[in-house]
């Protein structure tokens, strides 16, 4: 059987297009498994994972967690907001007490870059890096390419706008490596304010213009503005964002052409995308979180070949 080429995931830039093209292989069968009356394979059975979250998360925690039982792995849920982190203790000490409890795997999410990287250098457990800070969230970019790959069959030669906040997106960045792996031109659109300077060393190309960006593209993957991260206003106001960058249905009619419609979560309605667009035939939206199910047992079931 084919394998990984990484032991953690850290980060898109370590894997290589036959790594992505196997966890899109191996959701496949995952995907059927969640489609069957019974859910539950034994599959990870006497593995311990741990999911650490020094920062808050809806569905990318539930999303593991579920994907964890579906796989009848042992589960620790750790919150840093009811740990003894409140209490001073260190990051390190944290994750040697979790590892003395012999545990197998580490999914992790940390409000600073390079936390992932650090507790695999440190730990003999498997790392999954489940975001950090600004820097990367690899299992939502592989959710992400694989629900373009599932729509159209193919993503080399696919046109993918990712707008919004690119700055400030772990989600942006991880996406763009993946998509320029696997032969995808990759255009950001958004604010100048929001686009990060080095992001045309990335081989992407840049566009301000939220219509030239729409009837360009195949598929816009919308970002949310990340208000938590931001330390000075980048842009007068919601209002203002929305009228320049917010997509609606109309705008969306109004091209008069196929477009698919994604965003990663949580979605600030009426700013970046109306509830109508949520909800409308141009939205994949739904397909993302039911796939993100798929793809993180994918994950998880080929990197514990490395146990």
């Amino acid at each position: 059987m084919s394998e990984l080429s990484v032991r953690n995931l850290i980060g898109i830039k370590d894997l290589k297009a036959s790594d992505l093209n196997l966890i899109f292989e191996t959701t496949n069968r995952f995907l059927e498994v969640l489609n069957r009356p019974i859910k539950k394979v034994p599959t990870l059975r006497d593995i311990t994972i741990a999911n650490l979250f020094f920062e808050n998360s809806t569905r990318t925690k539930l999303s593991f967690e579920l994907a964890q039982k579906r796989l009848s792995a042992d589960v620790i849920n750790f919150s840093s907001s009811v740990s003894s982190i409140k209490k001073g203790e260190s990051l390190i000490d944290t994750i040697n007490n979790i590892i003395s409890m012999k545990v197998d795997m580490i999914v992790v999410r940390h409000p600073s870059e390079g936390v992932a990287s650090m507790i695999s250098k440190k730990v003999k457990s498997i790392i999954i890096n489940a975001g950090d800070g600004s820097n990367e969230h690899p299992t939502q970019a592989i959710l992400d390419t694989y629900t373009i790959q599932q729509k159209f069959g193919n993503i080399s030669g696919k046109k993918i706008a990712i707008i919004g906040d690119i700055l400030h997106s772990r989600v942006a960045l991880s996406n763009i490596y993946a998509l320029k792996k696997l032969g995808a031109e990759v255009c950001v659109c958004g604010p100048t304010t929001l686009i990060p300077k080095y992001i045309k060393s990335l081989g992407v190309t840049v566009e301000t213009n939220l219509k030239k960006a729409l009837l360009w593209c195949d598929v816009a993957n919308v970002l949310r503005v990340q208000f938590e991260r931001m330390k000075s206003s980048y842009f007068p106001s919601n209002r203002e964002y929305s009228k320049y960058f917010g997509i609606t249905k109309k705008i969306l009619d109004d091209l008069g052409k196929d477009i698919t419609i994604m965003h990663p979560g949580p979605i600030n309605r009426g700013v970046e995308l109306s509830s109508e667009v949520v909800e409308s035939d141009y939205s994949v939206i739904l397909d993302q979180v039911e796939n993100g199910v798929a793809v993180r047992m994918a994950i998880m079931y080929l990197l514990a070949s490395k146990l």
